[in-house]
């Protein structure tokens, strides 16, 4: 009797072994692709369906069917692709690319859309943004600042820009500021606003009254005092340690000028932004270094770049890696579920990780956050933190 006890259980042992892959052997794994092919941005379409066809390769399923629509860049066109889809009997889909295109799809409630954006508000319910979202960026900045106890750090947030999703993910992280300062990018706003909050006109009169207060002294050493703080801008200090700028490219750098005109130097306080997909124009720029920021591995992130030039002749932009990712997660989350009884909208509720290029996928309550890497650029070089 326990012999035979002991052999069943090996039976429905193996069984349970070899039950995703015999799903996936009998039956195709069909995953939209929502891209745009068509008017603009069909460069990114293109350079995306180039990145699938590299994962598929990886993988080497031939059970694995990947069924391309053009969204044209346009919400009405990305539905009807998308209704399309539904009648070829996918449930699943990657894309759309942009938010904007977003805004119908909660009309197809039977599919599931992991879409490339890195926005997560006021996305339609059968939508999960898969992109490098704020709250993935503001955990691993947290963490940099717990690891050097940096106690006072401000937050500069340019209005109109993606207000309520930095919020909501300096919410969700539970990153503790001492201030929040919403700014004009307009240059010469930028510049009173950055004066004000750094206190610049109040600390450069410090500095007059220093110099004339020992001029009118009877110190001995005044004069050597006085032509050292004549190679001074300011005199005190700014009430912070650090200061994060969630902003990028050239109004970045007009933030980070700003505070150097203003006599903040990023050599005393850590200055930390965003994630900024290594770029090379930041790295060039001397002036405004050390900088921190959150990314994806860039170890990870050269290999796939030069891995696909060396294929194609070309560079991927970055929402051509994420792509990649995405196709190897719904594998992942193949084998792992039965996809042809399984509630695809319940895929993304358990809690799960999966090990991709870019890094780790969390996964939970149909949001996706990934764990980043934190990066230093000084002196024109890139070195990974952690």
């Amino acid at each position: 009797m326990i012999k035979i006890l002991k052999f069943l259980f090996f039976i429905v042992l193996i069984h349970l072994i070899l039950t995703p892959q015999k799903i996936l052997a009998n039956e195709k794994l069909k995953i939209g692709l929502l891209i745009p092919l068509s008017e603009k941005n069909q460069e990114i379409g293109q350079q995306i369906i180039k990145t699938i066809r590299m994962a598929l390769n990886d993988i080497d399923n031939e059970n694995i069917e990947v069924i391309i629509k053009d969204t044209k860049s346009n919400p009405k066109n990305t539905l009807k692709s998308a209704l399309e889809l539904r009648d070829e009997n996918v449930r699943i889909v990657i894309g759309p690319v942009f938010f904007e295109n977003l805004i119908y799809l909660d009309e197809v409630k039977d599919l599931i859309f992991l879409s490339l954006t890195n926005k997560t508000t006021d996305l339609p319910k059968n939508v999960i943004s898969a992109g490098i979202n704020s709250t993935s960026q503001f955990n691993t900045i947290k963490k940099f600042i717990k690891s050097n106890e940096i106690k006072k750090t401000i937050f500069l947030l340019p209005k109109l820009k993606n207000e309520m999703e930095i919020k909501k993910g300096i919410k969700n992280s539970k990153l503790k500021t001492f201030k929040i300062y919403e700014y004009d990018t307009e240059p010469t706003q930028l510049t009173k606003q950055i004066e004000k909050i750094t206190n610049y006109k109040i600390r450069k009169q410090n500095l007059k009254d220093e110099i004339v207060r020992l001029e009118k002294s009877d110190d001995i050493n005044k004069e050597k005092k006085i032509k050292q703080l004549e190679k001074r801008y300011t005199l005190g200090k700014v009430n912070f340690n650090s200061v994060i700028i969630a902003d990028f490219d050239e109004s970045l750098k007009s933030v980070v000028t700003s505070l150097l005109y203003s006599d903040v130097s990023p050599n005393k306080k850590y200055f930390i932004t965003l994630n900024q997909w290594f770029n090379e124009s930041l790295i060039q720029e001397k002036s405004l270094q050390p900088i921190y920021y959150p990314s994806i591995n860039k170890r990870n992130w050269d290999n796939y770049k030069d891995r696909f030039y060396k294929k194609f002749e070309d560079y991927p932009n970055h929402l051509s890696l994420l792509s990649y990712d995405l196709i190897g997660l719904i594998y992942y989350l193949s084998l792992k579920n039965d996809f042809s009884t399984t509630d695809t909208q319940k895929l993304f509720k358990k809690e799960s990780s999966f090990k991709g290029k870019i890094g780790i996928f969390d996964i939970k309550n149909n949001e996706i956050n990934h764990r980043l890497n934190f990066y230093k650029i000084e002196d024109q070089k890139v070195t990974e933190i952690f």
